[in-house]
């Protein structure tokens, strides 16, 4: 009788372990997204800058790159002040709340930028004609 009760207790810590464990894996699977986010919007900044004025969209892009790398920034400072926070304490717990929806706020506004810059396109693939270019004739 009292090996089946530590059976289930040993039951019930692996269960809390395996959740926990997968809570760690997705944390750090979703930091590596972030990171390869981050350093895609820095890869296609520095594309949109050699590009220059060429790019038919040179300043929607330029604006909406870097609006989406400050976004990301300001989400990944604000989520740094989030775990320090207190949640146990009330007053705390509402300033982490209030700074989940900011952090929630930005990521939305980040991936709102990175759609609209896809749908204009960086494609540096396509070669942008450039009016100082000479073109050869047959």
């Amino acid at each position: 009788m009292m090996a089946s009760g530590l059976e289930r207790v040993n039951e019930n810590e692996m269960k809390a372990m395996d959740a926990n464990r997968y809570a760690t894996k997705k944390t750090i699977a979703q930091g590596m997204l972030d990171i390869a986010l981050l350093t895609a919007n820095a890869s296609q900044l520095k594309y949109i800058l050699q590009v220059g004025e060429q790019h038919q969209f040179y300043k929607l892009m330029l604006i909406l790159i870097s609006l989406s790398i400050v976004l990301q920034v300001a989400a990944g400072i604000l989520l740094v002040i989030q775990s320090l926070i207190n949640m146990h304490n009330p007053k705390d717990r509402s300033l982490g709340f209030t700074i989940n929806h900011f952090i929630d706020a930005f990521i939305f506004l980040a991936v709102f930028c990175d759609i609209m810059k896809m749908n204009f396109g960086i494609d540096p693939a396509v070669p942008h004609r450039s009016d100082d270019a000479e073109l050869v004739k047959p």
